[in-house]
This record gives structure tokens, C-alpha cells and sequence, in this order.
């Protein structure tokens, strides 16, 4: 009897532990922070960049959106960078490949105003662009082609890396300055100091400045960027050999 007792007893303190463990381990899991997948975390970090820049994202900030602790994020991501790395994956092959003609220097100018027009319509990609040497995997397709083109258009590779970057330079000023007046247009308030701020004591130093003064805008309005980039293009493929 004395053993049944026992044996009674220690089942209904083993009962007892069982149940106030699994409460326990209800608690536990009850208090854990919701578990996030990576494409939670990268497209915080676009939603960041594009209503508030590129510099608004950090580790912190994008745990916060996501409901989660800064430590939690490393288990995706290594650091910021590989971050922002991580939100151009994939975007260049949201956008169909252009047919492409055969001539080469067609070809380079294809392609440059083809890199134009998609960045044109997510802005936002600018902005991680611009810190360097983060760039999209399913992008190069574009560099290569131009460096390729214009090899066939007789350009030595180093001449045609740097054809690449000129135009790439371009493309990437007249996207930063598109923004910009497009950032500037939506505040009414915002009076634009140039070139409202010449006046005709300039014209002797500033003849030209001061002579398109007054129909400044209308003409920038009229820039076409095909247009300049054919005639950098040509510019760059007669530094042949």
C-alpha cells in the first residue's frame, strides 16, 4: 500500500509538472517576438527608401517595421549593406528585355536609354545606386551589352569600360536632377532662386545665361534624353583604336 501511495503521489507530482510545464512552455511561445521572412524584411527597407531616402534605413528601423528585435534581422541578413543589396534582387527582371538591332552603335544606344527608362520609373533604385558598388545581378546584362557593342564598334576594352561609364554617368545625372525638379515642382511654396535671381547687370559677365533666362524652363522642358545620349554615344565610339 505504501508503494501504491507512492507511486500515487509521484504520478500527481509528475502530473503536476507536466501541466505547469506546458503552461509554461505556452507562455514562453506566447511572449516570442512573430517569426518574419526575408521578403518581409527587404521590402520594409524599399518602403523606407522610397518615402523617406535611403539614409532613413538601418537595422533598427527596418526591425521595427517588421514587428521584430534588430537581432532577429541578422538571422537573414549579414548588414545594411547586403540590406540594400537585397532590395535591387530582382527588380531589372521586372522589366522585359528590349529587342535589341543589330547595328552595334544602335545597339549601345538602345540599351542606354532602355537603363534610362526603367530606373525612371523606380526612382527609388537611384538612391541605392548611388552608394557604389551595390548593383542587380539580372542588371548586367546592360553594362555588358554596351561594353560588348562597343568593342564591336571598334573601341579596345579600356575604351569601351569607360564609354560605359560616361554613359552610365549621364543616365544617372539626369535621373538625380529629374527627381529633384520633380521634388521641387510638388512644393507650390518653394520659390526657385535660378535663374529668376539674373538680372540684366549680368549680362556683360553672363550674355548666354542671362539671354535664355527668360525662357529657361520651357526649354529644359523640351530636353530629350535619347536625343543627348545619341550624341554621346557618337562621341565616345570615335575614340576608336
Amino acid at each position: 500500500m505504501r508503494v501504491q501511495k507512492l507511486t500515487s503521489d509521484n504520478g500527481l507530482v509528475a502530473g503536476k509538472a507536466s501541466t505547469e510545464g506546458r503552461a509554461e512552455g505556452r507562455k514562453r511561445t506566447a511572449g516570442r517576438p512573430p517569426r518574419i521572412a526575408a521578403e518581409q524584411i527587404v521590402e520594409a527597407a524599399r518602403r523606407i527608401i522610397r518615402e523617406e531616402g535611403v539614409e532613413a534605413v538601418s537595422m533598427r528601423r527596418v526591425a521595427k517595421e517588421v514587428g521584430a528585435t534588430p537581432m532577429a534581422l541578422y538571422h537573414h541578413v549579414r548588414d545594411k549593406d547586403e540590406l540594400l543589396l537585397l532590395t535591387l534582387r530582382g527588380m531589372a527582371a521586372t522589366f522585359p528585355r528590349p529587342d535589341l538591332p543589330g547595328d552595334p552603335r544602335a545597339r549601345v544606344l538602345a540599351t542606354a536609354v532602355h537603363m534610362y527608362t526603367i530606373l525612371s520609373e523606380v526612382t527609388w533604385v537611384v538612391d541605392v545606386l548611388s552608394l557604389g558598388d551595390l548593383t542587380d545581378k539580372d542588371a548586367l546584362w546592360m553594362p555588358e551589352e554596351i561594353i560588348d557593342s562597343a568593342m564591336a564598334c571598334g573601341l579596345t576594352p579600356e575604351q569601351a569600360l569607360h564609354a560605359y561609364r560616361t554613359i552610365w554617368y549621364v543616365v544617372y545625372g539626369a535621373l538625380v536632377f529629374h527627381r529633384a525638379d520633380t521634388r521641387r515642382a510638388a512644393d507650390p511654396d518653394r520659390r526657385p532662386f535660378f535663374p529668376d535671381f539674373l538680372t540684366e547687370e549680368d549680362a556683360e559677365a553672363l550674355p548666354r545665361m542671362t539671354e535664355l533666362a527668360g525662357n529657361w524652363e520651357e526649354l529644359k522642358a523640351g530636353y530629350d534624353i535619347a536625343e543627348q545620349l545619341a550624341g554621346v554615344v557618337d562621341g565616345l565610339l570615335r575614340q576608336r583604336g
